[in-house]
């Protein structure tokens, strides 16, 4: 029988856990990378760590390692990895969202799961893909998260490595958005038989939660999360520094300043 093989950049966040879920839910081999690259918000390490001890309670095992590229990475000039400059706050289309971008960070995080994906592939005669959870609701903000930048990466790996034809990129939610994304984590999450809160409950969205790990629902990244969840008609398990009703509320209304709206 084939053997279904994927290496995948699990951050923690909503969309490499749904991916992960995805691919666990479709058969795959699953081998994750987490990155410390100097992230604000490194507690989402903390939350793959939680979601791959939940699974592997109950019969899933995925292969996992935590790379550290804090000395090439924690200096690159973002509001992610710089202290001098603050998370901003807002709709996550704002044109202030972009200093959440990490100069060059999806080509670093990629070349590394290639690396990996090949020796994989190697070593065990083996196709492998590798898995991003990409999407195109970040494209506007990210020019790292657009096709045509994993097309072209793609092909730059496929000229620089021998045996490159058994490795390919796996991207399903490179056309979707944050509700798509969350509905298919559902279908996932329901044929793998495990419960949806407690996954959601082990990931993390916010770019800058609290010292006790708690989203704050105000950056742009914890509104577009909020948003997706009262989209499927969910509470989101995730913990806020504000109940939940309140995240909401602030969240639909920077949605509606955003577009023009009275709030």
């Amino acid at each position: 029988m084939a053997r279904n093989v994927a290496v995948m950049a699990l951050s923690g966040g909503m969309d490499s856990t749904s991916l992960m879920m995805r691919l666990l839910a479709d058969g795959y081999e699953v081998n994750a990378i987490s990155y410390n690259y100097g992230q604000k918000h490194l507690v989402e390490v903390q939350r793959a760590q939680a979601n791959l001890a939940y699974l592997s309670q109950n019969g899933y095992h995925v292969k996992h390692q935590i790379i550290d590229l804090t000395s090439a990475m924690s200096s690159f000039h973002s509001a992610l990895t710089d202290d001098s400059i603050k998370i901003p706050e807002g709709h996550y289309e704002e044109e202030q969202m972009k200093q959440t971008v990490v100069p060059n960070r999806n080509a670093i995080f990629a070349s590394i799961l290639y690396g990996h994906a090949l020796s994989i592939a190697i070593k065990e005669r083996v196709n492998v893909e590798i898995a991003l959870g990409v999407h195109s609701g970040d494209h506007a903000i990210y020019p790292d998260c657009r096709p045509q930048f994993y097309a072209a990466l793609s092909h730059a790996f496929e000229v620089g490595n021998w045996d490159s034809e058994f490795v390919s990129f796996k991207l399903p939610y490179i056309n979707g958005h944050k509700e798509t994304i969350l509905r298919d984590a559902e279908a996932s999450i329901t044929t793998l038989g495990l419960d949806f809160d407690t996954i959601f409950a082990n990931t993390i969205t916010s770019y800058n939660p609290d010292d006790k790990g708690r989203s704050s629902g105000t950056s742009g990244s914890d509104v577009e999360r909020i948003l997706a969840f009262h989209a499927i008609g969910r509470t989101d398990p995730v913990t806020y520094v504000k109940p939940w009703e309140e995240v909401l509320f602030e969240a639909l209304k920077v949605e509606q300043n955003h577009n023009g709206a009275a709030p």
